[in-house]
């Protein structure tokens, strides 16, 4: 399964990778550049694909708990000061997704959206401790009766241009489900209160919509 963002792309990249590999067949006499090209035009459309592929995953509903919203390694488990919306002491969790990650962002948890920007930046990249604050950048908070509000922050990287966020004010955040998507390597914050305990490590790699980040007994 793909998804929807990646359609025309797919289409785009599919039709120009194989009018490549037809051109190389008609013009070219040279059999390894023949091969080559055709072989090239191959691994880019295969490239395209996997980076747009939008797996199902075992999503536990569980108002107790706060899953990943996406796929990729933690980079980031520390105290910070949230500006944006917070204004205070908050427990950042970043997780870093390369190219070849599943891209899709899904609601950490169920509830209510309290807050949803989109913010223009600078395409830093992603692991550049700046990033949260200068890059393009949306930001979403969504509130439930057990947690309280939890924000996460999709961030562009230096090679992803368009953040897709389908979070709007006042509507319903369903746990796992599609949120929006980052084109081409990424990064996205969650923020917690100080107080939170975290199941998760530096450098360890979690599954949107599956790991848990946090729970409450």
């Amino acid at each position: 399964m793909f998804h929807k963002e990646g359609f025309f792309i797919i289409i785009t990249t599919f039709i120009l990778c194989a009018a490549l590999a037809l051109c190389a067949d008609y013009f070219l006499g040279n059999k390894f550049l023949k091969i080559g090209l055709q072989l090239a035009a191959l691994i880019i459309l295969v490239l395209v694909l996997q980076f747009f592929r939008n797996p199902s995953r075992n999503t536990v509903l569980n108002d107790k708990h706060v899953i990943a919203p996406v796929d990729g390694k933690v980079v980031i488990v520390e105290e910070v000061f949230e500006k944006e919306y917070f204004k205070d002491q908050r427990i950042q969790v970043s997780i870093f997704m390369s190219p070849i990650n599943v891209h899709v962002t899904r609601y950490p948890m169920s509830g209510t959206v309290r807050f949803s920007k989109y913010h223009p930046g600078k395409y830093l990249v992603a692991w550049h401790p700046k990033s949260s604050e200068l890059n393009e950048r949306t930001t979403i908070v969504v509130e439930n009766e057990t947690f309280g509000e939890i924000l996460y922050r999709q961030i562009a990287g230096a090679v992803a241009r368009r953040i897709v966020n389908y979070a709007k004010v006042g509507e319903a955040a369903v746990q796992g489900e599609d949120a929006g998507f980052i084109k081409f390597g990424s990064r996205v914050d969650i923020f917690f209160p100080v107080d939170t305990p975290i199941d998760v490590a530096v450098d360890q790699v979690v599954r949107g919509g599956e790991t848990i980040l946090t729970r409450k007994n």
